[in-house]
C-alpha cells in the first residue's frame, strides 16, 4: 500500500496529462476495494459455485453481466467521488479506457485457456474451479506488477519510453506473426512440476491435492492451475505497460486491472465456443498495442485526450468484431453450412 501512496504523491508533483492522479486516495480505499473483491469472490465460491458443475451459457451470460455492471458502477462512483467536475470526468474516462484495454487484451487469454483445458482433458465441471483460483492468483501478481511498474515510472520517467517501444514492437510482431501451434504439455514448468512434485495419475474430483498412504500428492488439476497462472504472467507483460499510456494513477491502474480480470473468468464460458470466430481480434489487439505504445512515446510532445484514446480503442474493437462476424457469415454462405453458435 505504501508503494501506491508514495508513487501517487510523486505523480501528482510531476503533473502532466497521463500522470494526473485522483484526489483523496488513501490506504483505506485500497483496503476497502480489496475487501469488496474478496467478499464477492467468497460469495461466488461458497454460494453459487459450492458444487462443481458445468457452467451453462445462460449462467455465464448472467455473471458476465454482473461483473461488467460492477465495473460500470465503480466507474460512476469514481465520477461522483471526484466531484463531478473536469477532474472527475478525466478520472472516470481513464478508468473506463483502462478497463477496455485490459479486458480486450485479456480476451486473448481465452484462446490459451481453451487449448490448456483441451490438452489436459480437464472435465467441464472442474474448469470453473481452476479459473477461480487462477484469477485469485492473477490478481495478486497483477497487484505486484502494477506496484513495481508504477514505482519505476514515477522514479525513472524514461521507463515510459521503454514501455512504449516494447508495446510498439509487440504490436507489430503480433500483426506480422503467423499463427503457430501452442503445446502447453511442452512447457518447461510442466516438466519441472512432473519431475519434482509427486502426482496422482488421474483427476480426483475438484481437489488440487490428496493424501494417499500418508503421502500428499498433487492432482493433474494442480498442474493445470500452475500452467494457467504462468500464462497470466506472460500476458501481464503486455497488458500492464499498456495502461500506463492512459494514466499512471496507481488506483485507476489497479482497480481497472482487477475488474478486467474478474470478468475474464465467466467470459471464458460465454465465449469459449465462439472465440475462434474472432478472426480479426489479433489484428485489433496489435493495433491497440501499437497505438498505446506510440502514445507513450510521444506524450511528452503531443497530448492525446483520454476521450480520443477511448474512441480509437473502442472503434478498433467494434470494427474487428463486425468484420469477424461478416467474414464468418460469408464463409458459411460459401460452404452452405450453418454454424450452430450463430443461431
Amino acid at each position: 500500500m505504501s508503494v501506491f501512496l508514495q508513487t501517487t504523491a510523486v505523480a501528482a508533483a510531476q503533473g502532466g496529462a497521463t500522470s494526473r492522479v485522483m484526489e483523496g486516495v488513501h490506504t483505506w480505499h485500497y483496503a476497502v476495494f480489496i475487501g469488496f473483491v474478496l467478499a464477492v469472490l467468497l460469495i461466488d465460491l461458497l454460494v453459487f459455485q459450492r458444487k462443481a458443475h458445468v457452467v451453462a451459457l445462460r449462467e455465464a451470460a448472467i455473471w458476465t453481466g454482473v461483473w461488467v455492471s460492477l465495473a460500470l458502477a465503480f466507474n460512476a462512483l469514481i465520477y461522483v467521488w471526484q466531484g463531478a467536475d473536469g477532474q472527475a470526468l478525466d478520472a472516470s474516462v481513464k478508468f473506463f479506457t483502462g478497463y477496455i484495454i485490459e479486458l480486450s487484451l485479456s480476451v486473448d487469454n481465452l484462446f490459451v485457456f481453451v487449448l490448456i483445458f483441451g490438452t489436459f482433458r480437464v472435465p467441464a465441471e472442474l474448469q470453473h474451479r481452476v479459473l477461480f483460483w487462477g484469477i485469485v492468483g492473477a490478481q495478486v501478481m497483477r497487484g505486484l506488477f502494477i506496484g513495481l511498474g508504477t514505482a519505476l515510472v514515477n522514479r525513472f520517467s524514461w521507463v515510459l519510453y521503454v514501455f512504449g517501444a516494447f508495446l510498439v514492437y509487440t504490436g507489430i510482431k503480433m500483426a506480422l506473426q503467423k499463427e503457430v501451434g501452442l503445446h502447453p504439455e511442452e512447457n518447461p514448468i510442466v516438466h519441472f512440476f512432473r519431475r519434482f512434485v509427486p502426482m496422482t495419475s488421474s483427476y480426483q474430483g475438484s481437489h488440487f491435492f490428496v493424501r494417499e498412504e500418508g503421502r500428499l500428492l498433487a492432482t493433474p488439476l494442480a498442474l493445470v492451475l500452475v500452467i494457467v497462472e504462468s500464462t497470466d504472467v506472460v500476458f501481464a507483460v503486455d497488458s500492464i505497460p499498456a495502461i500506463f499510456a492512459i494514466t499512471t494513477d496507481p488506483f485507476i491502474v489497479f482497480t481497472s486491472n482487477i475488474f478486467a480480470i474478474l470478468g475474464l473468468r465467466t467470459m471464458y464460458f460465454l465465449l469459449a465456443h465462439v472465440v475462434d470466430k474472432f478472426h480479426y481480434l489479433k489484428i485489433a489487439l496489435s493495433v491497440i498495442l501499437t497505438y498505446v505504445g506510440v502514445k507513450m512515446l510521444i506524450t511528452r510532445w503531443i497530448h492525446i485526450s483520454p476521450f480520443i484514446s477511448l474512441g480509437i480503442i473502442a472503434s478498433v474493437l467494434i470494427l474487428s468484431i463486425v468484420a469477424s462476424v461478416v467474414r464468418a457469415k460469408k464463409l458459411e454462405r460459401e460452404s452452405g453450412a450453418v454454424d450452430p453458435t450463430t443461431l
